[in-house]
Formats: C-alpha cells, structure tokens, sequence
C-alpha cells in the first residue's frame, strides 16, 4: 500500500526527538503527556501527519513516497 509522506527528515527528528522530551514528562508531571509521546513517534516513524494532510503542508521532498 502506497500512502503519500508528508513529513520530511528535519520534521522527522524533531518529531522523534519531542517524543522523547513528552516519554521523559509523562514519568515527571503527568502520565497525560504519554499521549504526546505517542502521536509524535507514530507521526516520525510513518513520516504523515493528518493535520499537516488537512492544512496542506508539506515539508518533504515532492518525490517522496512510502510503501507498507
């Protein structure tokens, strides 16, 4: 199945890396954060966001496409 990619690299490892700051806050404030964490890491790892979909944005690169 091909969907389109919609996250590009930079976008990417941002992503990863607020996944890691909200894992780290869910232990520390609230569990209410692992939410974050895991809508950041599913966005990263499947490079498409819905938001970004609904909007219109895209921050990767035209050609790309992912297969799964």
């Amino acid at each position: 199945m091909k969907f389109n990619v919609n996250v590009g690299k930079i976008d990417q490892y941002v992503r990863y890396f607020l996944a890691g700051v909200f894992l780290v806050l869910s232990f520390l404030v609230s569990l209410w954060f692992f939410i974050g964490t895991v809508i950041m890491f599913v966005t990263a790892y499947f490079k498409f966001c819905p938001i970004y979909n609904i909007i219109g944005i895209k921050t990767s690169k035209p050609s790309d496409t992912r297969e799964e």
